[in-house]
């Protein structure tokens, strides 16, 4: 009986160490204190009744006047229910088409974001997102990790990654925390080897770029490796203009050119920085694609239909776009050396990149926790100060129109009686 219970567990430890990627990532990501509820929801309160703000918000823009941040805010705060998070982003909508359009407050955005947590409609939140200009949901640092986690703690690291997509685009690496959340959705969903579209490629690339320059290690120069070798992947394929349409990008060809930087900075490095084993081998992999792709090219042997799409494609790029491409095998050649300079430098580091993410994770992630909680405590108290502040306005404005009214009507019966 012992050595059977004994057996049963040996064999769920072992289970548990061949845990998949999206379940070992859950480890090390924020902790409970983090995303706890209790500090937002101990903030004061301003009750409301949603049928009756409805029904104020429809008249007010039916007169074509513009409703206040103030109304929306108290909508979205008062949510209580699945459908009622439907009305909410209906009104978003209105308020964001409005004059008013650029006064959504930060806590709105903020509630928009936990309102849809609570109440399941996590895809309400990313449709928003994905399409900001539409609603006007620019969220903040702490506002984007809660949601890049809540995606990366049950597995989806594509949607993971599809936030992380605009925290790029918003230029929001800021915070340590969510550099080390983003490495982990981009480098979780990269280990799930996709197939992605070139779209795909250019915002996975330049997430990857982008976040990566922020840290100055192993993890970082692995992330910008493969972002610029994904760049430039799209820029042999597509020209540069592909790679820069929408995008916060340095505007210059060469990317694949700056992938080989990168190994040229870590193998000139005197410090103990290295390049993950698995990125070198996806840029050797990405070369040889490449070179195979260039080859099959000039061979001639397209049908008339890929002749003809080909030519399009050729259309579209410059003469620079054309010059980048014949330096393939100066890359391929250059990708060799500097390769077998870091091997033999021992700057290869065998850990895959999802690995090193993870330690990374493991190590630095509880202070920046606890820098992010100090700072987001300070910011729900200026939140609610400046809420309080227009409320009291909102107050003393209605006070003032009403008692505007009075005189008004009190000078036109005034006028009668004369």
């Amino acid at each position: 009986m012992a050595a059977s219970v004994w057996k049963r567990c040996v064999t769920a430890a072992v289970k548990v160490k061949c845990l998949s990627p999206s379940l070992s990532a859950r480890r090390w990501m924020l902790s409970a204190a983090y995303t706890d509820t209790k500090v937002w929801e101990a903030r004061e309160k301003d009750p409301q009744n949603l049928a009756l703000l409805a029904a104020t918000m429809d008249r007010t823009y039916d007169r074509n006047l513009p409703v206040s941040s103030l109304t929306v805010s108290r909508f979205v705060d008062n949510i209580s229910s699945r459908e009622e998070v439907d009305q909410a982003e209906y009104y978003l909508y209105k308020f964001r088409h409005s004059p008013n359009c650029w006064y959504l407050r930060d806590w709105t955005v903020h509630s928009w974001i936990r309102q849809c947590l609570k109440y399941g409609a996590r895809e309400k939140a990313l449709h928003t997102v994905k399409n900001n200009v539409q609603y006007g949901i620019f969220p903040d640092d702490f506002t984007f990790n809660l949601l890049i986690d809540s995606y990366i703690k049950d597995g989806d690291f594509k949607s993971a990654c599809s936030v992380v997509e605009e925290v790029m685009l918003q230029e929001a690496f800021d915070r340590p925390s969510t550099q080390i959340l983003s490495l982990s959705a981009l480098a979780s969903y990269r280990a799930m080897r996709p197939q992605l579209t070139v779209s795909e490629e250019r915002a996975l690339g330049a997430s990857l770029l982008i976040c990566g320059l922020q840290q100055d290690n192993t993890v970082g120069l692995s992330a910008q490796l493969l972002g610029n070798a994904l760049l430039g992947k799209v820029e042999m394929l597509e020209g540069i203009h592909a790679v820069f349409r929408g995008m916060p990008l340095f505007w210059g060809r060469g990317y694949l050119g700056r992938t080989l930087g990168v190994m040229e900075r870590v193998a000139a490095a005197s410090g103990d920085v290295k390049l993950s084993k698995d990125t070198l081998d996806y840029v050797n992999d990405l070369l040889q694609e490449l070179s195979s792709t260039s080859d099959s090219d000039s061979s001639g042997a397209e049908s008339a239909g890929e002749e003809e799409e080909e030519e399009k494609k050729e259309d579209a790029k410059d003469e620079d776009d054309q010059a980048e491409q014949a330096k393939l095998a100066q890359y391929v050649s250059r990708f060799k050396e500097l390769s077998s300079q870091l091997e033999s430098q021992g700057k290869v580091d065998s850990a895959s990149f999802q690995a090193s993410v993870a330690a990374l994770a493991q190590q630095n992630l509880t202070a920046a926790e606890k820098a992010d909680l100090e700072q987001y405590l300070s910011r729900v108290q200026a939140w609610g100060a400046e809420n309080m502040q227009l409320i009291r306005r909102e107050k003393e404005m209605r006070e003032k129109a009403e008692q505007e009214k009075q005189e008004r009507l009190a000078a036109k019966a005034a006028a009668q009686q004369a």
